[in-house]
């Protein structure tokens, strides 16, 4: 217990003794010299204001950006909502406020607020005043859009399938939360969803609110389907006329033995719905709408088994009734698309970092690349855009240059010294280069052997990026004295789909080979410690280190947070579809070929010291899955350690939870690579 203790104390201890010598330099030190700069910790992660997407007025002169902020005593964020280049706040400190939408005439904000329990629609002047409450929805709304004309809003409203009315919804959930009985009852085969579950038939169905008349209608009677069950924001655009929505939502029905999702075409008149997807697509998502209304773009995957398949991009053309694929040749994946002057502007992975392409005849052409751009923005003929790197948090900047527009992160990071960034590529399995990412200490000292902490990437299939990572950041593991390792092994995403696919039902083979590979690599320029070396990774992560742990002893100490251990355990997942070709194969067929990369078929090779974190609310990889590990090093006589918040799903999102898992984190590793 002593440990445990120790470790988040002194996390804790070390942000304690910042903010106060920043307090004490201010009181009775001369503003003007700058304090001495300390190393990042987990109290200044969350004392970082955090920048969401921009919303540009129609001109784009201006926009409206939302700005959390994070307090240690509530233990909770609040946003707010911010007018640039002004710099003015629109809403207070107090309340909660998100999602805005800027009129078409530029004179007023559309935002969500909750109000008591539930997020709720409101408007604004734009230019200051008091906000208007529009709604008293039973389970909330979300992500408010301003039709053509000014006159309506479309939102998002929640409904109950079995009451799919506002007063309806509202009758049911009272009595359902009257109900002493709380069994969930289901013969679907996704019921369950990352933290939630599905079987209470909660459905979003899009409607439109007239501020004259103050009226609100349902669009989608009757409707059925899921929007995107991680956020289903961002999933509809309005017709530049106003007589049309195009969304993107489940088209699988019950008990969706293949989940698929699809675009769809919403008649705004006559309330009619009708299916988009090109044949044969996998998946579709988010629809655009081109600036004269012609032609809707939007995403399709091709392949059902594979979660990871590239996304190509298809255009609708309106008056023809045809289709196009834009993107088949192009081996990136489109990420987010927009038009914008002279043609249509995609955001895009490309080898560790993301690009900003263009498309307008042949393969896109890339204009920027990263560190990490999202939440492209196109008003006025200006591009917006959220950045970030390793090096920096996230803030808006416009494109084409690039351009800073927002400083919200500059105050909170004046006083800490970040470690050198490196970039390095390895010869990995199979003789290919692997490209991989170093965060040095700061301060310098010098080049000299350093305790090495590989941190790795989830996914599989995605990146340890040039981004700003918040809850694995790499600098707050530099800043106790080692080197860490971003290593993008086979299986990442941004080198191309075959890259990408090459480890479906293998995935202990290259990546193992990767991260040794790259192990030897930095003991080879005098970088890594060979006798202090440490593996921590999440996920997919969290599996690998176990694998690791399987197969050497090299590695003093492993991290293994919400990690599958037993991939026949994993089949208790949210999502199973595509476990079979993933894991390599299934409990009732093919044992021997899933048996074969299983961490837990191989644990008679456990031999090194595990600290074992995961969260009760985990329905990605559930949380058995770290017991069972846990249990088996403990029934070894191995040294293990358990982490379990009973409050926190496959991420720990909490700040008091965060600086309490930095603190385990930390500890593990100075306790055996001191």
């Amino acid at each position: 217990m002593s440990e445990a203790r120790s470790g988040f104390d002194q996390e804790a201890a070390t942000g304690r003794r910042v903010v106060e010598a920043r307090r004490t330099h201010r009181l009775q030190g001369d503003l003007r010299t700058p304090m001495k700069k300390h190393p990042l910790t987990s109290l200044d992660l969350w004392a970082i204001p955090r920048v969401g997407a921009p919303c540009p007025a129609p001109d784009g002169a201006r926009f409206v950006v939302p700005v959390t902020t994070y307090s240690m005593e509530t233990n909770e964020g609040t946003t707010r909502l911010w007018l640039e280049p002004e710099h003015r706040a629109l809403t207070t400190a107090d309340q909660d406020s998100g999602q805005p939408a800027v009129s078409p005439d530029g004179g007023r904000l559309a935002f969500i607020r909750k109000h008591g329990e539930q997020p709720q629609l409101h408007v604004m002047p734009l230019d200051g005043g008091e906000p208007e409450r529009l709604t008293d929805l039973p389970l909330g709304c979300a992500d408010p859009r301003w039709f053509p004309d000014g006159r309506r809003l479309a939102i998002l409203v929640p409904l109950l399938g079995d009451a799919p009315t506002v007063e309806g919804t509202r009758k049911l959930a009272k009595a359902r939360a009257d109900e002493p009985v709380k069994a969930r009852v289901t013969e679907d085969r996704v019921y369950r969803h990352w933290d939630r579950w599905l079987t209470d038939g909660r459905f979003h169905h899009l409607f439109a609110f007239d501020l004259e008349t103050r009226t609100l209608t349902d669009l989608t009677l009757r409707m059925k389907r899921w929007f995107d069950l991680m956020d289903p924001t961002g999933q509809y655009r309005i017709s530049p006329d106003g007589r049309e929505i195009a969304f993107a939502a489940c088209r699988s029905r019950p008990p969706h033995r293949r989940l698929r999702w699809g675009v769809f075409r919403l008649s705004v008149a006559e309330r009619k719905v009708v299916p988009l997807t090109l044949p044969g697509a996998a998946q579709a998502e988010r629809p655009v709408y081109s600036p004269d209304g012609r032609f809707i773009v939007y995403g399709i995957q091709r392949d059902p088994e594979f979660y990871a398949d590239r996304v190509r991009l298809v255009r609708y053309d309106r008056r023809r009734r045809t289709q196009e694929l834009l993107t088949e040749d192009w081996d990136r994946s489109a990420e987010e698309w927009e038009f914008g002057p002279g043609g249509l502007f995609v955001v895009a992975e490309d080898e560790g970092r993301t690009g900003l392409f263009k498309l307008a005849r042949g393969a896109p052409r890339r204009l920027a690349r990263g560190g990490t751009y999202s939440n492209l923005r196109i008003s006025g003929g200006r591009l917006f855009a959220t950045v970030d790197s390793l090096r920096r948090p996230p803030e808006i900047c416009s494109l084409l240059p690039e351009r800073r527009r927002t400083r919200f992160t500059e105050e909170a990071l004046r006083d800490v010294e970040l470690g050198r960034v490196e970039e390095d590529v390895v010869v990995g399995a199979d003789g290919d280069p692997v490209q991989m990412y170093l965060v040095h200490p700061p301060g310098g000292g010098g080049p000299r052997p350093r305790p090495l902490v590989h941190l790795v990437h989830g996914g599989p299939h995605g990146i340890f990026g040039d981004s700003w990572h918040w809850r694995w950041n790499p600098h707050c593991v530099a800043a106790r004295g080692y080197v860490a390792a971003l290593v993008n092994f086979h299986g990442s995403t941004s080198w191309g789909q075959t890259f990408a696919r090459c480890i479906q039902g293998r995935w202990g083979d290259q990546p193992y080979r990767d991260i040794l590979a790259a192990t030897d690599r930095l003991i080879r320029r005098g970088i890594a410690d060979p006798k202090r070396m440490a593996a921590a990774g999440g996920s997919y992560g969290g599996y690998l280190v176990s694998w690791i742990a399987s197969q050497t002893d090299r590695f003093r100490c492993i991290v293994n947070h919400a990690g599958v251990g037993d991939l026949q355990m994993e089949w208790a997942s949210d999502v199973t579809e595509g476990w079979s070709r993933a894991l390599g194969g299934e409990p009732w067929k093919n044992l021997a070929g899933m048996d074969r990369w299983n961490p837990m078929r191989h644990a008679k090779g456990f031999r090194t010291p595990m600290l074992v974190i995961h969260g009760e609310q985990d329905y990605r990889v559930p949380y058995d899955q770290g017991l069972q590990m846990y249990n088996v090093h403990r029934a070894m006589g191995l040294p293990a350690r358990l982490v379990c918040y009973p409050d926190e799903n496959h991420w720990i999102l909490k700040p008091r939870n965060s600086v309490h898992w930095y603190g385990e984190v930390l500890a593990w590793l100075k306790r055996w690579l001191r």
